[in-house]
């Protein structure tokens, strides 16, 4: 059984929207990787979604490599790989399993921090593997003490932390917290005081810092106008709209892809009602009482619902919908694609 149904509809999406845009080579900058074994008993911190966990259990390496080459099947694709950041997660067992099928796979990782960890923990830890090429930090990990509403990046992004990152000018991975994402002044604020503060290390913003709807941005990105070196990396985030705004304001040379893998090989796409994200799937592809109530899901009935392709199809399409509003050519894609992650990361011509 394939891991992934690849429709007709799905294939002709490929060849006909997408191929023609994307370079041979591209690196997805966002993959995770990790096995169900690795999970203990127990829940998501209050405040999280649900709805990713549908997708898969587990996420080996082989899998990874299969989506990538069923759903790029002319494409060759380096994915930079990192665990499961869920607080179920037994991160020791997680990072050494990336570390090993990195290598295995001539792949570059990132490995996943805590905060509890002390800096000179977390620089051993590091350092140890030079497969690592920086941390993947994440909100889940925050004192529990504190509100899911309240967290901000220096709750899971510790300043010890950054001055070890900055020391040794790693890459730092940021999914930000706060329920107005971007256009959260205490989120935007400490980007910027990352930057200043820590000029040598290369952050991150993963999903473009969850800004999925035009109402996610607010004064961000005119506030941070004076940043010379963060990326933004449009994991996750189909809004061409957001996206235009980025490529606008900082230029592709530091706008890079990824996947969020495997969440976004789902069948899915993605719309906005009243600034809420809302993912449309087909009608009985996961568990009506497993999506029941959840703001961010509606299922679609058939016909209507055979339009329906893959989540990061999408993604791709709106870049690529931005990408010409902008009038960016062929050597901005490579860049978006390639380039800017193959410097960051530090991936050699293959």
């Amino acid at each position: 059984m394939s891991l992934l149904d690849v429709k007709p509809y799905d294939k002709q999406y490929y060849e006909t929207v997408l191929k023609p845009f994307l370079p041979k080579t591209f690196i997805d900058c966002h993959a995770h990787i990790w096995l169900k074994e690795f999970h203990r008993d127990g829940g998501l911190r209050e405040g999280s979604q649900n709805w990713p966990r549908l997708v898969a259990k587990d996420n080996s390496i082989e899998d990874l490599n299969e989506t990538n080459r069923l759903l790029f099947p002319d494409n060759e694709v380096i994915s930079v790989v990192y665990g499961d950041p869920i607080i179920t997660i037994d991160r020791e067992r997680n990072n050494r399993y990336v570390a090993e099928k990195a290598h295995e796979n001539n792949f570059p990782a990132l490995y996943m921090s805590h905060p509890s960890q002390s800096a000179e923990e977390l620089e051993q830890a590091v350092l140890a593997d030079p497969v690592f090429k920086g941390i993947k930090v994440y909100l889940q990990f925050s004192p529990a003490y504190i509100p899911a509403d309240e967290i901000r990046i220096y709750d899971f992004l510790p300043k010890e932390h950054l001055a070890v990152a900055n020391k040794h000018k790693w890459v730092v991975q940021l999914h930000i917290a706060r329920p107005g994402r971007l256009a959260d002044p205490v989120n935007y604020c400490q980007l910027l005081e990352i930057e200043q503060e820590y000029p040598d290390l290369q952050l991150l913003v993963a999903h473009l810092g969850r800004a999925y709807a035009n109402e996610d941005v607010g004064n961000a990105l005119e506030y941070l106008k004076h940043t010379e070196k963060t990326v933004w990396d449009f994991t996750a985030n189909t809004n061409d709209w957001v996206m235009e705004q980025v490529l606008n304001r900082f230029g592709s040379n530091r706008f890079i892809y990824g996947t969020d893998f495997p969440i976004f090989r789902m069948h899915a796409r993605r719309v906005v009602e009243n600034g809420v994200y809302i993912n449309e799937v087909s009608k009985g592809q996961f568990p009506k009482e497993a999506i029941a109530g959840d703001p961010h899901m509606r299922e679609i009935e058939f016909p209507e619902a055979d339009k329906i392709t893959f989540f990061i199809y999408e993604e791709m399409n709106a870049c690529r919908l931005a990408c010409e509003r902008l009038g960016l050519g062929k050597q901005d894609v490579e860049k978006i694609f390639y380039a800017n992650s193959a410097r960051i990361f530090g991936v050699k011509e293959r």
